[in-house]
C-alpha cells in the first residue's frame, strides 16, 4: 500500500515519512522503521506496530485504540493526546499516562 508516496509495510523504512492524518487502521507495521515520522492524528485502530522503532515519532491526537505496541521502541515518542483504550497493548514497563495518552 502507498500513501503520500511512501510504501506502507511490515518491515519497511518509513523513517521520517509525513503520515499525519494517515488511516492505517489494521495495518501491519511490525517491525517497521518509524523513527521521526510524523504521525500526529493517524489513524492507527489496531495496528500492529509490535517491534516497531518509533523513537522520536510525533503520535500526538493519534488514534490508537486496539493497537499492538508490544516491545515498540517508544523512547522520546511525542504522544500527547493520543488516544487509547483497554485494548491497546504497551511495552512492558511503559507507562501511557504519563506520555499524555487519553483513554477512552
Amino acid at each position: 500500500m502507498e500513501v503520500n508516496g511512501y510504501e506502507i509495510s511490515r518491515c519497511g523504512n518509513l523513517r521520517g515519512a509525513d503520515l499525519k492524518g494517515v488511516d492505517l487502521s489494521g495495518v501491519n507495521l511490525q517491525r517497521a522503521n518509524l523513527q521521526r515520522a510524523n504521525l500526529r492524528g493517524a489513524n492507527l485502530q489496531r495496528a500492529d506496530l509490535s517491534w516497531a522503532q518509533l523513537g522520536w515519532a510525533t503520535c500526538g491526537g493519534a488514534d490508537l485504540r486496539g493497537a499492538d505496541l508490544r516491545r515498540a521502541n517508544l523512547t522520546a515518542t511525542y504522544l500527547e493526546a493520543a488516544i487509547a483504550n483497554l485494548d491497546t497493548v504497551w511495552p512492558d514497563g511503559f507507562d501511557p499516562e504519563a506520555a499524555g495518552v487519553i483513554f477512552e
